[in-house]
């Protein structure tokens, strides 16, 4: 890619392919103390105020900048590398490579947590590998209540639902949803009657002293894949046909509606919402909804598969941060008059991780 000029005017050269750059586009991107805030990167202009006909009065290019002086008056130097990336199409997060898991993963992606750690380039390499396998562990937490919040905020900002800023994931009487409860939880997503649904799930241990309580997570990713692969009817009605989520108690009733296999513009997979306790399927046609609670079953039995799924105790002082539009997670049963199992749970968005990922990338000038 490289930036060529011709007749008073700027060409950006991919291959071969030119396309010519509009004066208005650069005249928006003018930079220097009177245009443009240096510590928020905010135009301290309003570009529709501009007038309609911009031209390029004069231009010169060399290996680094290209300056330029408008016909309204104003000059400037442009980094050719600044423009040359907004061609690129690099989002930082979309290049990561999605690593596809199944049971045989043993090598998990464990950091040890201390005081500095969201502004290390630890904390870099760990987002990477979040972004790669749909969860990281973390060792070493302080187990001091609601110690979650500080962790959570310190990547971004938490996000708040009915369940409060944080909620505890323990056993108690008159539960408004079974995660408090003792009982074995199978595979699913979090909060599929959210819109949106949080992105992000971190669960972090404070005491565990039960024999069972195992956490157990699916790559939905890599199940989806393969229903694909093996069963393209499936996977073709469960991305096709939305079913209503809903949570109800005593205060709010929570609904939405949405795909099992959600999928974007360019049919690449988006987000998994899987929980057959909160889903209602619609009347349709009678073989489609023979085929789609076909495909449920089949997608269901996949998700609770041994080949696909790994288990692990998580410990007093770990903490775990996944993927809740990738992965599924669930848990074995336990005996609750064994011990204590206090874990504390909370949400933050991709925008969260995203930005601390950026942020540390220009930090350390990755």
């Amino acid at each position: 890619m490289k930036i060529e000029l011709k007749d008073k005017k700027v060409f950006f050269n991919n291959q071969g392919l030119k396309k010519e750059i509009h004066p208005f586009w650069l005249r928006e991107r003018v930079n220097g103390d009177n245009f443009l805030d240096k510590a928020s990167q905010q135009r301290l202009f309003d570009p529709t105020k501009l007038r309609e006909n911009i031209q390029i009065d004069n231009l010169n290019l060399s290996d680094d900048f290209l300056e330029i002086k408008f016909n309204d008056g104003i000059h400037t130097k442009l980094e050719i590398t600044n423009i040359l990336k907004e061609f690129s199409n690099v989002n930082d997060v979309k290049n990561i490579e999605k690593v596809n898991w199944d049971s045989s993963l043993k090598d998990f992606n464990v950091f040890e947590f201390s005081d500095d750690f969201f502004e290390k380039k630890e904390m870099y390499k760990a987002l990477i590998k979040f972004y790669q396998f749909g969860f990281i562990l973390f060792k070493n937490v302080p187990t001091k209540n609601n110690f979650i919040v500080n962790f959570a905020n310190s990547i971004g900002s938490i996000r708040r639902t009915n369940f409060g800023e944080f909620f505890n994931v323990k056993s108690k009487p008159n539960p408004n949803d079974l995660a408090y409860t003792s009982l074995a939880l199978a595979p699913h997503t979090d909060n599929p009657y959210r819109n949106p649904v949080p992105s992000i799930q971190i669960l972090h241990c404070i005491e565990n002293e039960v024999k069972g309580g195992l956490s157990t997570l699916v790559d939905g990713f890599n199940v989806a894949q393969k229903l694909k692969k093996d069963f393209p009817n499936y996977y073709e009605i469960l991305s096709e046909i939305k079913v209503r989520f809903q949570f109800v108690d005593q205060s709010v009733i929570l609904e939405d509606w949405a795909e099992l296999i959600q999928l974007d513009n360019n049919a690449h997979l988006k987000q998994i919402r899987f929980s057959p306790r909160l889903d209602f399927v619609p009347l349709i046609d009678k073989e489609k909804l023979e085929l789609f609670y076909s495909a449920r079953k089949k997608i269901s039995e996949l998700y609770n598969a041994d080949r696909y799924k790994i288990e692990f105790k998580l410990k007093s002082g770990e903490l775990l941060m996944m993927d809740n539009y990738r992965l599924l997670h669930g848990r074995t049963s336990y005996n609750a008059n064994e011990g204590n199992r206090f874990l504390q749970g909370c949400y933050i968005d991709y925008d969260s991780t995203e930005g601390k990922l950026k942020h540390l990338k220009r930090k350390f000038n990755l």
